[in-house]
């Protein structure tokens, strides 16, 4: 394979400050401590994390022809990141947040969906997206025109050529089940945050969402739990949970996606399974530490001595 992982979809810009703890009126301003710019989103989050790790990325997504697209198309390119497949799609504005960090970490945004909605792949750029080891989707359900048939198609071409597939979804509603289930029969890996799980599945209950969504034709349903940690869930009947390393949380931008990545670069190395998800975990703990999606993820070296190192919360969810 040309690459390792292909990661197509959500690429956005974000803009990001902290702390914020009100919204000024009309003649105040309030002072903050850090403010900053990230390549976020479902697929552009994954993709650098991935980079950091020494895999070879292709990302497949969209941009508009402003400055963010150009900002966005830069930061990828000095990670490494094959920006050869993204488009820049004339009269739509790059995908952009407004995000306002509180001290607790957790963060408001504001978003403009832009380009994500207006990109496709087209049928003579297959061989190119679909020539990775591991192939992200990131974003489904706000990928206007590659959402439902264009996905089954690309996902079911890249289990045909034996590639590795990966899905998460981006500001999932219940109605979008509908079309997240025509994906899971092609997808090895289905990585939803449990809060967005239980949208979906109209469930509660970590073991019986994982269970629904198995039963819908996913190879393994992995939840990440915020700070309880991960669930992981394999239609072989394997099961297990990781807690949550212990960190001083600056931002959770981009924690989820850094957990795609991070797990896949297990996969990549040879880990096994719990051993794939605690990387994934210490990728999305690091993660957390700075402001911005991957501000806080250095190198797999790094990732690797610090979820060695690190003190774990108290496992409080039973397999």
């Amino acid at each position: 394979m040309l690459y390792d992982y292909a990661s197509i979809g959500f690429f956005t810009f974000d803009c990001l400050g902290r702390p914020v703890r009100r919204i000024p009126g009309p003649t105040e301003f309030d002072f903050l401590e850090e403010i900053t710019i990230a390549v976020s989103g479902a697929a552009g989050a994954a993709a650098i994390v991935a980079a950091k790790y020494g895999m070879k990325v292709l990302g497949v997504g969209g941009v508009g022809t402003d400055d963010m697209g150009d900002w966005v198309l830069g930061k990828l390119g000095q990670h490494g990141v094959d920006t050869s497949l993204m488009q820049r799609i004339d009269g739509v504005g790059t995908s952009s947040s407004i995000v306002a960090v509180q001290d607790n970490g957790q963060r408001p945004a504001m978003h403009m969906r832009g380009a994500t909605g207006s990109f496709e792949i087209a049928p003579d750029q297959f061989d190119k997206v679909l020539d990775a080891t591991f192939v992200h989707i990131g974003g489904a359900g706000l990928m206007d025109r590659m959402d439902g048939e264009p996905t089954v198609d690309l996902l079911t071409r890249a289990k045909q050529r034996g590639c590795t597939t990966t899905l998460d979804v981006a500001s999932a509603r219940h109605e979008d089940m509908s079309m997240i289930a025509r994906l899971l029969p092609h997808v090895d890996y289905f990585l939803p945050s449990v809060e967005e799980a239980r949208l979906l599945s109209g469930l509660s209950d970590t073991r019986d969402v994982a269970r629904f969504m198995l039963d819908r034709g996913v190879r393994c349903c992995i939840l990440t739990l915020g700070e309880d940690g991960a669930y992981y869930h394999h239609a072989d009947g394997t099961r297990f949970h990781i807690p949550a390393f212990e960190v001083e949380v600056v931002c959770t931008c981009g924690c989820g996606d850094a957990f795609n990545a991070g797990f896949v670069a297990g996969l990549h190395r040879g880990l096994g399974a719990e051993d794939s998800v605690t990387l994934a975990q210490a990728t999305s703990a690091l993660n957390a530490t700075g402001l911005g999606s991957q501000a806080g993820v250095r190198s797999f070296d790094h990732t690797m001595e610090f979820a060695r190192s690190a003190k774990r919360k108290t496992n409080t969810l039973a397999a």
